[in-house]
């Protein structure tokens, strides 16, 4: 095969990927189909021009149009606003809805636990000192305390920019220890997962014991929904990781390992979405105690209904209407 041959058997198709580059997402989106099959001749293009030792300048123009073409093939989707709602309104509420049963098994288990203790509490006031160290005792009444200089205030933070960066960090750091325990063969997520509704049940209680549930529940109320949801799904996630290492489906291990994890990712990414807007309503809406408690726990309430109408609701197709044909009755 000759250069001048090869040319002129291929030009035509490389100027048509030239200008398909050059028009962008609106000329692919045009070509979905036929780009892959010219980008894989394109590639056997440049073998053929390297291996007959063709014009440099011609293997450089194939060489460019090989390394823009395999961007756009393989390379990753750069982040939009569009992809950013397509996840939250579509995959991430879908992806829940598949794995409804981890959920509401892991959803049982951190507020059982939680129910459950805060009652024992309530009945042994003592009990919190089995759970809870005197110190850290200390500082959850004084946050809870109206005539206390801590009251709705972590001692580690001073202004609400101050208590946002602290909520990020203590709340993202909880869920990706309950979320990567999950390897431990999923022992670690449900330790984490039992823990945290045993403290979060056994504060609540102790509170209660004090006198100060008025400003407990007004406090968190706001954010609760969001963040508590949130380690349950990381707890979840993880035991979707933990239960591929035993029920494999005919996979080896690291197989099984690699298709949990792609079934985990869109709820781990999820929860980390969630904490997120718990952090930004904790440190900016639920620390404001001259708001009336009563508006904050309404607002939770509101909150709440709408995050359950959001798992069960978003991203479902709509229903088209029953067509009846000519001639038939219901």
């Amino acid at each position: 095969m000759t250069q001048r041959s090869f040319i002129a058997k291929r030009e035509q198709e490389w100027k048509e990927l030239e200008k398909l580059l050059v028009t962008g997402n609106r000329g692919l989106r045009e070509k979905a189909a036929w780009f892959p099959q010219a980008f894989r001749q394109l590639t056997g293009d440049l073998n053929t021009a390297r291996s007959n030792g063709f014009d440099p300048a011609l293997i450089e123009r194939l060489n460019r149009l090989t390394l823009e073409g395999n961007q756009i093939l393989y390379g990753r989707e750069p982040f939009t606003l569009k992809l950013f709602s397509a996840f939250l309104f579509r995959t991430f509420p879908r992806s829940l809805r598949a794995q409804w049963r981890s959920f509401g098994t892991c959803f049982l288990i951190f507020f059982g636990l939680a129910v459950f203790t805060a009652l024992v509490c309530i009945r042994f006031p003592g009990f919190i000192y089995e759970i809870v160290s005197p110190w850290e005792v200390s500082g959850i009444e004084s946050m809870y305390d109206p005539d206390s200089k801590y009251y709705l205030q972590p001692r580690e933070v001073s202004t609400d920019a101050d208590m946002f960066g602290y909520y990020i960090y203590n709340n993202i750091s909880i869920a990706f220890r309950t979320f990567a325990s999950g390897l431990l063969a999923g022992v670690g997520s449900l330790f984490f997962l039992a823990f945290n509704g045993i403290f979060i049940g056994t504060v609540a209680g102790h509170i209660i014991n004090c006198g100060f549930q008025e400003t407990f529940f007004s406090f968190v109320a706001g954010h609760s929904a969001f963040e508590l949801t949130a380690i349950v799904l990381s707890a979840q996630a993880g035991l979707l990781l933990g239960y591929s290492l035993f029920v494999t489906r005919g996979l080896s291990r690291s197989q099984a390992l690699r298709e949990a994890g792609k079934t985990a990712l869109p709820i781990i990414a999820g929860s980390a979405i969630m904490l997120v807007f718990a952090a930004a309503i904790e440190a900016f809406w639920s620390s404001r105690h001259e708001i009336p408690p009563q508006i904050r726990i309404i607002t939770g309430a509101a909150v709440s209904i709408l995050v359950i109408l959001y798992f069960v609701f978003a991203g479902r197709e709509p229903r088209l209407p029953l067509k009846l044909e000519s001639g038939n009755r219901l």
